[in-house]
């Protein structure tokens, strides 16, 4: 196990934040996991998981340890004429992991391509797209349970998926996931309820098509964050009731919306903020993409307070606007490498 001292880990991170961690290591096996656990348990640290860091938002100084997983692997378990189990390491790039099971006909998760970061992280976000989340077709999880100091497997039940959510954000600091066990399909069926998709679709229904399709519907209105540092869709889409949503309709008819189970009705984030003015507008160095209103960009060494500072201004545009507040989806780290919450706007 090798622990270094003073790492940038602005490379480490998709919206580019500057970021210098106490001490990181990276581990790629189960043993040197509990090495890193057992070494800041000495050194009295807190430990900050580090996965792709799609989905984070980060300090200037970290007194922390940050444990960067890298456990690799995919391994077909089992199948049975309608299915196929796979284990994946929590390391694996998500992107190529869909693209891999689309080669192999394991099908279910080809809406869910080029979203950014690695296997361990999609159950923490449950991430979704096109109306498929990754809780649809997962199995179990492989994770270290550091209350208990044992590894077990928690299944999809246990995992409490919900719309962006798991029972790793209500327990942000108890486990340490190592493997993602998936339940795929050997015949495919396609999820094609947005129109957008389905247009692009055509007469080939195919998941190959779907995959493609999908990509390339991401790449016309996403960053690559290579050239423009991003954290991906930046806020939830806003769960409004019935009541709400009918006072909102007559005022705004075209709103994109969504029927939800309860009486409940989803509606389009990046649609609120485009109706609040912040489409393509920055505050300083960090804006929201003009493709794509749900996208905030770290246009030129923002800072974890710039980057603040214009969600911040977005939410309150919204707020003023329609009586919603978004939440953010990234997840906000403070200098001592723990979880806390976002601050209501």
């Amino acid at each position: 196990m090798d622990v270094q001292q003073q790492v940038q880990l602005q490379r480490f991170n998709t919206l580019n934040l500057k970021a210098i961690a106490a001490f990181y290591v990276k581990i790629s096996t189960r043993q040197a996991l509990l090495q890193a656990l057992d070494f800041a348990k000495q050194q009295q640290l807190n430990c900050l998981i580090l996965s792709g860091g799609s989905n984070m938002l980060l300090p200037e100084k970290i007194d922390a340890l940050v444990i960067h997983i890298d456990i690799l692997g995919i391994e077909k378990v089992e199948e049975d004429e309608q299915c196929v189990h796979v284990k994946v390491g929590a390391g694996e790039n998500w992107h190529d992991f869909v693209l891999y099971s689309t080669q192999q006909a394991w099908y279910g998760l080809q809406n869910l391509a080029l979203i950014p970061g690695l296997v361990g992280a999609s159950p923490v976000q449950n991430i979704g797209a096109y109306g498929v989340e990754a809780g649809d077709f997962i199995e179990s999880v492989e994770v270290y349970d550091r209350e208990a100091a044992v590894f077990k497997r928690l299944s999809a039940k246990d995992c409490h998926f919900a719309y962006r959510h798991s029972i790793f954000k209500d327990h942000p600091n108890r486990f340490v996931i190592v493997s993602v066990h998936f339940k795929l399909l050997k015949v495919a069926q396609p999820k094609l309820a947005y129109g957008d998709l389905r247009a692009a679709m055509a007469d080939d229904l195919s998941p190959e098509n779907l995959q493609k399709q999908v990509i390339a519907i991401r790449q016309s209105k996403l960053p690559d964050p290579k050239e423009f540092p991003n954290a991906g869709s930046f806020f939830k889409n806003p769960v409004i009731d019935e009541v709400q949503y009918q006072k909102l309709l007559a005022i705004f008819p075209n709103m994109p919306h969504y029927p939800q189970p309860h009486a409940k009705v989803k509606i389009a984030a990046g649609w609120l903020i485009d109706q609040a003015g912040w489409k393509g507008q920055r505050l300083g160095c960090v804006g929201m993409f003009a493709k794509q209103a749900l996208v905030l960009v770290n246009y030129d060494s923002a800072s974890l307070n710039d980057v603040q500072q214009t969600y911040r201004a977005v939410q309150h545009a919204v707020k003023q606007k329609f009586n919603i507040v978004l939440e953010p989806e990234p997840v906000l780290f403070n200098a001592q490498g723990l979880i806390q919450a976002h601050e209501d706007n």
